[in-house]
């Protein structure tokens, strides 16, 4: 069963009556109508540029992002250092070394791209039953909107081990970037990717986890810098009894493009997964994209699973698209949902709020800080929320400036 939250784009010529969709199959060519059946190469031309016209490319603004459809030569664009935590940092992965490529396929061209123009990855290990307090901060500067670089990152939990890793994104660059995450049975693992990027820099990344038996994943990205930033995330819940969370905070300015298109596997029995990405846009031109696609596979027996995005649009000329899939090939299961919703301020919320004395503007201001808190104090770093609450802060004076 397959449900989505937009009309169907097949049309039929009002004199022939001919569905063009029937035509396309009739010559020998489904096109891709879900995530799962898209391809897989590492070879990034086997994809070819991207032209606007693909499945997982129709809300991209492409031609901003054609300096990331061929490997990096040099790869210099950007600098990496460590915060607490650099002792989880162990030796880097090239192609072939274990756990590199466990997990992960590419599944277009950027991150075809990343893959090959990383001749090392990144590798942060957490040990078998260690439970690290602090959070592993991995910080990654761009050092020019010029500047080109392409990465391939591996986040490995092992057994019943507990950890928070960071990335966060700053400076600016044009940056191809793949996040492979491992969380081992038993493990709890939270994962952070920060986008603060100036408005110039451009940023596509892949992120693939797996997650064991009995093990839980949460996952966040949160974009509140960068001209064009798209980072998607694919998690595969694959172990009985595993569990994922996947939250996402968007703040979108004038002429800002911020993307997740967001996929759950539920493969394993008795799994769980949540998903609540929340978005805000102001300003001329500014722009979101959220696609969240669920599938609940033929084995995955008893799973519980919803997906909600929520977007409010705070002034005139901003733009947000969301489309939620729910693919289940089984009958078995607890309860799965999906749900979407665009738009402004609730009238009757910012009647409330004045008629107590509070002043439009403020009451503006509060009714976005609470629609926005609810993703970031999910976070579990108090320095980290009252960081991102300041930055809301800032953001929400440039509308009332």
């Amino acid at each position: 069963m397959t449900a989505q939250a937009t009309a169907s784009a097949g049309t039929q010529d009002s004199n022939a009556h001919i569905d063009p969709a029937a035509q396309v199959a009739s010559a020998g060519f489904v096109p891709v109508q879900t995530r799962s059946e898209r391809p897989h190469s590492f070879e990034p031309g086997d994809f070819g540029a991207p032209t606007g016209r693909e499945v997982n490319w129709k809300h991209t603004p492409v031609a901003k992002l054609t300096s990331l459809f061929s490997v990096a030569s040099p790869n210099d664009g950007v600098r990496y250092e460590f915060g607490a935590g650099e002792q989880y940092v162990s030796s880097p992965l090239a192609a072939g070394d274990a756990p590199r490529g466990e997990v992960f396929l590419a599944e277009d061209v950027t991150a075809a791209v990343a893959w090959q123009g990383s001749a090392e990855a990144l590798h942060v290990r957490i040990p078998r039953e260690e439970e690290v307090a602090e959070p592993v901060f991995v910080s990654v500067t761009g050092l020019g909107a010029d500047r080109r670089a392409d990465a391939h990152i591996v986040i490995e939990a092992l057994e019943h081990s507990s950890a928070t890793v960071v990335l966060q994104h700053t400076g600016s660059a044009q940056y191809a970037q793949n996040v492979e995450i491992l969380v081992r049975d038993g493990a709890k693992l939270t994962v952070i990717s920060l986008q603060q990027w100036q408005d110039d820099a451009v940023h596509a990344a892949a992120h693939q986890a797996r997650v064991g038996a009995d093990a839980t994943l949460k996952h966040f990205i949160v974009s509140f810098g960068g001209g064009v930033v798209r980072v998607n995330p694919n998690v595969e819940l694959a172990g009985a009894g595993s569990e994922g969370y996947l939250y996402g905070l968007s703040y979108a300015d004038a002429g800002q493009h911020l993307e997740s298109q967001v996929y759950l596997h539920h493969k394993g029995p008795h799994t769980k997964g949540d998903v609540l990405y929340k978005g805000a846009l102001q300003g001329q031109g500014a722009h979101s994209v959220w696609i969240g696609d669920v599938l609940i596979g033929a084995n995955a027996n008893g799973t519980d699973s919803y997906e909600a995005n929520r977007n409010l649009v705070l002034t005139e000329g901003a733009r947000a698209d969301s489309i939620p899939n729910l693919e289940i090939e089984t009958g078995d299961i607890l309860g799965a949902g999906h749900a979407s919703a665009t738009g402004r301020f609730d009238d009757e919320q910012l009647f409330y709020l004045q008629a107590r004395g509070i002043s439009e503007e403020e009451a503006r201001r509060l009714v976005v800080l609470g629609f926005l808190t609810d993703i970031v104090q999910r976070l579990g770093i108090p320095a980290l929320e009252t960081e991102l609450l300041d930055a809301i802060e800032t953001e929400l004076s440039a509308v009332n400036a």
